[in-house]
């Protein structure tokens, strides 16, 4: 069997290995599709023997790697132990400790700058120090992470072999494809120059314009559509092409358009869909891959396909994503370009080639690599020194360059005002939307320059405009792009605060930027495969550095699983009580009871991998609960009957180990007797004569107690005293409270009363001794009153001779007569004494106002108020000052009535006394001013606003609404409102500020009236 590597990674292998030998340690850096995956299988394969634990950040990744294994004609080898990073970050010391690796493999190993990843693949590293490491990447650098190189971080610079993708191109390693540029994204931007043109206001500038724009479309109507371009350059009508697109909505509308674009090549092709969140993606990309038809194959994707995931029978990609991202770009031309592919075809819908930091970056790398061999005298191994590529736009971009120049200032006028403005404002950070004094956008004149450099828009920007303009202090980087590093900045200073990234949504920085809405974005943003050029690769793994958590309810999800581990092994089962709360305060219990309605209920919202599945089995989880606490409660049943030979534990019986047996009988016998118990479980319980009619409880406990009276001779039960689970002397006490009538609807029979009698029950205990005697005791007092004063119409202020209230205690018998809790013969008692059962509407009223005086030291109650028993107390107050002056006989407070409530505090006139209060105020004021000028903002040392007060009498007198007498009082105070009234206009600022106060005392004047 031909060797598995090519001669690259072959000597990139025997380097590495050689290395491992040496240090321990050896990093392979080569670009994406060169095959680096093969080295780390050599390995295993050399060493049939040596455990080898492989460390990736997909399963999806190892298993498309594995599949490209076995397409070579080897078997998959069987000495792996796979662990993803985010697995390893969760694993117990034990587990790292059944690993006992001989090698270690860690793939994609830059994605271990990740501070959760990092922690956990260098506590498998503290682990095995001598297990020797080897890492495979595409790039070691993490570029928005502090540019940190992870090779000099995990590897201590220990690098084997480092390819670049250009070097790879012109060794030939990696074959140059054909690079066919189109005119559909200048398509796209013809309507707006169209509307720019009509919005043009001086008609030379209009005339000259169209006059380009009719060139423009005369020539965008001669230049081939897609569907042509497509036709010419697929030379491969049933190949395997890559189309990579923005976002959801982006590849949808696509694939709708598909048909359309390769009609000439194809008038039925098959068409794929993959990304990351999309739950038939494994499918569609093993079909993609599967599919021999002589039709053409399309797999559109996102962004699943950048990283680690190969297909080798690729004949092109398609990009219909812009991206200014070197990485993204490489990873996706390289999907084209891997070991052994010839006459691969790139298809730049987009015109990525014209961005500054994508084929530009390639192409230097490329005349770097030429260089460095023929410096040193080895041209042979120089194959490719430059990509093919087809530009069919350079006259359509000339044209668009004309036309943007007319329909714009001149770039020097526009430099001489962003000058300008950086001479005042020191920075060139200018809203969108900015225009100068004289009119001219500055905003959008900078974000043009700053796109046009970074090839996000066509255009030309010459080295010596990109000089002037650094000079003045230009940030080439977008403003959005400088929105993010502030936020990011935030992001980083959080995570050093508080140790993790979990920002509540509701989070503001000092600087007043929203942090959590900006955190819950990004994931958003990932998540939907939205705003690609904002959330790049790059971005992205500088959040990873930070630990940022992408997807919320998985994170979620280990970390209860992680306590699920715990809980088995101190357990040895997952049969956790749904109330259960661990340590750190997660209801462990809840999340196992969602877990299995998930698991069963097929109308969950919640779903279930198979992974997570998986791993719950693995800790012996038990999907049906029921059947199990069903044979956990029989296994109790059987253990009671060993023991007393029957199942006639009481309701509240527990076992020896806290379960509650009595409780799970009783629901046997429900089950029972609604049908809904198995026969199974039937047959069971018979057999150890369960008895489903249920005895009753009163011969029971009556049974209890006489086995205690025949023991004892009497039934003075101590209190904390059980038998069989039952409380003995509260149920005796129990029978007392139905004998004596405290238990309204309930009673014993003669019967019951004599057997208890035989076994020397005492219905008058102690404590109803005494409460007896308490009631006699107020009930002479209450006599003696009514002897005296011939009712009882007790005033609120009256006190027995020990100190108690009479007329509460009164009260308290009327409530205890309706609730019917008095007995006959106290019913009587209180007869004979001129009780009043029922008291008349005001008396009724008084008594609760008594008691809300009582408990709050007055009677201003607003008119909406409604006492604890439903009493509308508010109300009733409210008709008693209407009632004081009415002239109707029947309805006016009699001076009696006027008397009692004046005693408790009643205020008959409130406004008048919110008025009294005011000018008390007032006075105090007035006097301290000694003839100076008064502030209406004055506040009083209690915090009263005399000075809006004062104001609004003012005010009052102006509108003729004030009372004569009050303004009499006013004036004899000291307040002058003729002089108040020929003050000066007050400026615009401080008639608001007067209005404002004006407004708050009105209101304060609607109150004040309304009460």
């Amino acid at each position: 069997m031909a060797d598995l590597l090519f001669r690259h990674n072959r000597e990139a292998y025997d380097a590495a290995m050689a290395m491992l030998a040496e240090t321990g340690k050896a990093a392979i850096i080569h670009p994406t599709g060169t095959g680096k995956s093969f080295i780390g299988f050599q390995l295993c394969l050399d060493h049939p023997g040596k455990r080898v634990c492989w460390l990736s950040p997909s399963e999806y990744i190892f298993k498309t790697q594995l599949e490209n294994l076995i397409a070579t004609g080897r078997e998959a080898p069987d000495n792996i132990s796979f662990f993803t990073y985010a697995k390893l970050s969760l694993m117990q010391d034990e587990e790292l400790q059944a690993i006992r690796p001989d090698y270690i493999v860690a793939d994609e190993f830059h994605r271990m700058g990740a501070e959760h990843w990092q922690r956990g693949a260098e506590r498998l590293f503290r682990t095995y120090p001598d297990a020797p490491v080897l890492g495979l990447t595409a790039t070691n650098i993490r570029y928005l992470d502090n540019q940190r190189d992870m090779a000099d971080e995990l590897f201590d610079g220990n690098v084997a072999s480092e390819i670049t993708l250009g070097e790879a191109i012109v060794r030939g390693i990696l074959n140059p494809p054909k690079y066919v540029l189109s005119v559909f994204s200048y398509q796209n931007e013809l309507e707006k120059y169209e509307k720019r043109i009509r919005s043009a206001k001086n008609k030379a500038v209009r005339d000259e314009a169209n006059e380009y724009f009719e060139a423009l479309r005369r020539a965008l109507a001669k230049a081939e559509g897609l569907d042509e371009i497509f036709a010419r350059h697929m030379e491969k009508r049933s190949g395997k092409y890559l189309v990579f697109c923005s976002n959801v909505e982006h590849l949808d509308e696509m694939i709708a358009k598909a048909p359309a674009f390769f009609s000439r090549v194809d008038s039925a092709p098959h068409v794929y869909r993959a990304y990351a969140d999309d739950p038939g993606t494994s499918k569609a990309f093993a079909a993609f891959k599967a599919d021999e038809s002589e039709h053409l194959k399309l797999l559109f994707s996102i962004d699943m396909l950048n990283e680690g995931i190969h297909v080798d029978d690729v004949d092109g990609v398609i990009l219909f994503r812009p991206t200014v991202s070197p990485i993204v770009y490489k990873q996706q031309i390289g999907r084209a370009i891997s070991v052994g592919k010839k006459d691969a075809v790139i298809f730049d819908i987009v015109n990525n080639i014209e961005n500054l930091y994508a084929i530009g970056a390639i192409e230097q790398e490329m005349r770097l690599a030429v260089s460095y061999y023929r410096s040193l005298g080895e041209g042979d191994e120089i194959v490719n020194e430059r990509f093919r590529v087809f530009d069919e736009v350079r006259d359509v971009r000339e044209l668009f360059e004309r036309l943007n120049d007319t329909l714009t200032a001149s770039w020097e006028l526009m430099y001489s005002h962003a000058a300008a403005y950086y001479r005042e404002h020191g920075n060139l950070e200018v809203q969108r939307r900015y225009k100068t004094s004289d009119g001219y956008s500055l905003g959008s004149w900078i974000l043009t320059q700053r796109k046009v450099y970074n090839g996000e828009q066509q255009g030309v920007l010459g080295e010596d405009r990109i000089k002037k303009l650094e000079e003045i202090g230009m940030v080439w980087d977008s403003m959005r792009d400088l929105s993010w590093q502030r936020y990011y900045t935030e992001a980083r200073r959080y995570r050093e605060a508080n140790g993790d990234l979990r920002v509540p949504i509701g989070y503001v920085t000092e600087n007043g930027l929203r942090l959590g809405e900006w955190i819950a974005n990004q994931r958003s943003y990932r998540k939907n495969h939205i705003r690609a050029a904002y959330l790049t690769p790059e971005r992205i793994a500088a959040l990873d550095a930070l630990g940022m958590i992408w997807d919320v309810p998985d994170y979620l999800w280990m970390q209860y699983y992680s306590l699920a581990v715990q809980y088995h092994r101190e357990h040895g089962d997952l049969m956790v009580p749904k109330q259960y709360v661990s340590p750190d305060g997660l209801r462990l219990g809840s999340w196992i009871a969602s877990m299995r309605n998930a698991y069963t209920n097929p109308c969950s919202v919640q779903r279930l991998s198979e992974e997570q599945i998986h791993l719950l089995n693995e800790l012996d989880m038990c999907w049906n609960p029921y059947e199990t606490k069903w044979i956990n409660g029989f296994s109790h049943a059987e253990e009671y009957f060993a023991r007393h030979g029957d199942l006639q534990a009481p309701h509240s019986y527990k076992s020896k180990d806290g379960y509650a047996l009595g409780v799970w009988l009783d629901h046997q016998r429900e089950a029972y007797q609604n049908g809904k118990l198995r026969p199974e479980r039937v047959e069971k319980l018979n057999a150890l004569g369960f008895i489903w009619e249920k005895p009753d409880p009163w011969e029971q406990r009556y049974a209890l107690a006489s086995a205690y009276y025949q023991e004892h001779g009497n039934l003075l039960i101590p209190p904390k005293y059980k038998a069989d689970g039952i409380w003995l002397a509260k149920w005796l006490n129990e029978q007392r409270q139905i004998f004596i009538g405290n238990r309204p609807g309930k009673s014993l029979t003669e019967d019951q009363v004599e057997r208890l009698n035989a076994i020397g029950m005492e219905w008058d205990n102690r404590i109803h001794k005494n409460s007896r005697n308490a009631w006699a005791e107020q009930y002479e007092e209450a006599k003696l009153y009514y002897e005296e004063k011939g009712n009882l119409s007790i005033p609120g202020n009256y006190r027995t001779s020990s100190g108690k209230r009479l007329g509460d205690w009164v009260q308290r018998q009327r409530n205890l007569y309706k609730n019917n809790k008095l007995t006959e013969e106290q019913k009587h008692l209180l007869d004979d004494i001129g009780m009043q059962w029922e008291l008349d509407p005001w008396e009724a009223g008084f008594e609760h106002a008594r008691q809300y005086f009582e408990a709050n030291g007055s009677l201003i109650v607003p008119n909406s108020y409604i006492c604890d028993d439903g009493y509308r107390l508010g109300s009733w107050l409210a008709n008693q000052k209407s009632n004081y002056k009415s002239s109707d006989p029947y309805r006016r407070v009699s001076e009696t009535q006027k008397r009692r409530l004046d005693e408790i505090g009643m205020v008959w006139d409130l406004a008048q006394l919110r008025w009294e209060e005011g000018f008390q105020h007032a006075c105090e004021y007035l006097k301290a001013l000694n003839g100076q000028r008064w502030r209406t903002n004055y506040l009083s040392s209690d915090g009263y606003k005399t000075g809006a007060w004062m104001r609004a009498q003012v005010r009052a007198e102006q509108r003729g609404s004030l009372l004569a007498d009050r303004k009499a009082l006013l004036e004899k105070a000291g307040l002058r409102f003729e002089t108040h009234s020929s003050q000066k206009v007050c400026k615009p600022r401080e008639r608001r500020a007067g209005q404002a106060s004006m407004t708050v005392q009105r209101a304060a004047e609607q109150r004040t009236r309304s009460e």
